[in-house]
């Protein structure tokens, strides 16, 4: 396949159908990417040989036509001398040089135009390749993060998770049993408010007794006394 059939089929081609259609879109968009590179490559060293190619056929133009007109001076050197003959010789070797040289400057016009289209299409392969690497990106990341979902949604619905859930929910209501039978052995023993303010009214009857009780036993056994 020549090189410019090779680039209009890549510039024609439809990237997104192709990558929408593929069932590996990474290694597809890589051998996208390879192909256009390889193009790239080829197109370069067309160019190069073109250059080469246009530098070499400007510089047979331009001997040639330093012949034409070498010959055209001898021509009239010849006619100053009266050698009609040698005239005539010089004249047609430099209709020949001025032929060959209108030759080559056709075939000059014919590498430039070339070179113009590979210049062209190099540009739009270079935004090409620039748009496939673009997208290689996006896919490598969508790929990369649908494949982490895709290992924890595996992960949550795996059923030794579930049962690993379900076993923590039977410790917790274990635990919390455990819990209810330690509080139910406070309920009933804790003091209200009023229980403890009627506590300590008795403690202070009891102690304002105790103390007349001590006062009446300390007056009669000063009265003992006296008898």
């Amino acid at each position: 396949m020549g090189i410019f059939s090779r680039i209009s089929d890549i510039m024609n081609s439809n990237v997104h159908a192709m990558l929408d259609k593929a069932e590996d879109p990474e290694k597809m968009v890589r051998l996208i990417i390879q192909e256009m590179e390889d193009t790239l490559v080829e197109v370069r060293s067309t160019s190069v040989r073109s250059i080469a190619r246009k530098k070499e056929i400007q510089r047979n133009v331009n001997t040639l036509r330093a012949e034409a007109a070498d010959w055209e001076k001898k021509a009239e050197l010849a006619i100053s001398k009266d050698r009609e003959d040698l005239a005539r010789a010089a004249l047609l070797a430099r209709t020949r040089a001025e032929e060959r040289a209108a030759d080559l400057e056709k075939e000059l016009g014919h590498v430039a135009e070339e070179l113009s289209k590979l210049e062209d299409d190099t540009g739009k392969l270079k935004a090409k390749l620039a748009d496939a690497k673009s997208r290689q990106k996006a896919i490598i990341m969508r790929q990369t993060s649908a494949a982490s979902r895709l290992k924890v949604k595996q992960q949550v619905s795996d059923r030794r998770m579930t049962d690993a859930m379900l076993k923590f929910e039977q410790y917790e209501s274990r635990i919390d049993t455990i819990e209810a039978q330690v509080e139910s052995y406070d309920v009933g023993n804790a003091k209200t408010l009023q229980q403890e303010f009627a506590e300590l009214e008795t403690s202070e009857k009891v102690d304002a007794e105790l103390a007349a009780l001590k006062a009446k036993l300390g007056t009669k056994t000063a009265n003992e006394s006296k008898d």
